[in-house]
């Protein structure tokens, strides 16, 4: 975006320089989309290592951003639990680089969490100010990212967010549409509820974020709360599908992982910051399948 300053009776032509890394997950393609406006560089994990501190250091110092969009992650949920050192190189050590040369270079470092920070045995939406208790390694990994953002910058936006989807095919939705292709009763778990968010929404919000010189920690989802099992039965009937779908409870489906019950996040006060409303999770589904 080009921006016009008068200072000291001259007029400055300056771009804001956004680094993103992870390009090729489903965030960092929707901020790609969104930033025609904006002098952009964005590299994949082959490009850029997060948990290679020297490689982080030469391509900050190198391109010099305003802002770093971390959209790095490592998000495979059930092999963590036998691979934490995995998880934690990207989700706690590359954060950690990110946010050390971020600082010393005066970037903005925007990072991502997720609600498994929470165990979900809060029953109510949670808030910025309550106490994380992951129950998966995972959730522990990105706690871990979001402690040692803090101990190395206070120049950072946090988000945290939930069951993500958007362009790409490493989300609940995509998934789930392959599946009904080839199978006509399928069985989606009941007792998972938190919110679907939509790529297209964290984008923009975050944004405003920047745009409103916010900084620190909020949570960014949709609006409202659902079940996988209601998410699944939504989304097939915009798709036009007839698939024959049977609620089951997690058991049904042994995995490493535990998952949290109810992690639904409450946006309520980044909207008030904002003074915005948040769309709720269908609206993002309609227009997700609109796109699809």
């Amino acid at each position: 975006m080009l921006r016009l300053y008068n200072q000291a009776s001259a007029i400055r032509l300056i771009i804001m320089k956004f680094l993103i890394t992870g390009a090729n997950g489903q965030l960092a393609r929707e901020f790609l989309g969104a930033l025609t406006d904006y002098q952009v560089e964005a590299l994949n994990r082959n490009q850029l290592d997060v948990s290679d501190m020297q490689a982080v250091s030469d391509v900050i110092s190198s391109y010099k951003p305003d802002i770093v969009l971390n959209c790095s992650a490592y998000n495979l949920v059930d092999r963590a639990e036998d691979d934490i050192d995995a998880a934690l190189r990207v989700n706690a050590d590359g954060v950690k680089n990110l946010a050390s040369v971020s600082k010393k270079y005066h970037s903005l470092l925007v990072h991502y969490s997720t609600d498994y920070v929470f165990d979900g045995t809060k029953n109510d939406f949670y808030t910025e100010d309550d106490v994380p208790n992951p129950i998966n390694n995972y959730g522990k990994s990105k706690l871990a990212g979001e402690k040692v953002l803090l101990e190395e910058t206070d120049n950072f936006l946090l988000f945290r967010t939930s069951w993500v989807f958007g362009q790409g095919k490493q989300n609940f939705l995509y998934k789930l549409a392959e599946w009904a292709k080839t199978n006509r009763v399928l069985r989606i778990v009941y007792d998972q509820l938190s919110i679907p968010t939509c790529t297209e929404d964290i984008v923009r919000v975050t944004m405003l974020a920047i745009k409103n010189g916010l900084k620190g920690m909020y949570h960014l989802t949709n609006s409202g709360y659902a079940s996988r099992y209601e998410v699944a039965r939504y989304i097939l009937e915009r798709l036009g599908m007839d698939n024959l779908v049977l609620p089951v409870s997690s058991d049904y489906f042994p995995v490493a992982a535990k998952r949290p019950f109810f992690s639904a996040l409450s946006n309520g006060r980044l909207s008030k910051e904002l003074g915005i409303s948040i769309p709720e999770w269908r609206d993002g589904i309609d227009r997700f399948v609109s796109k699809m």
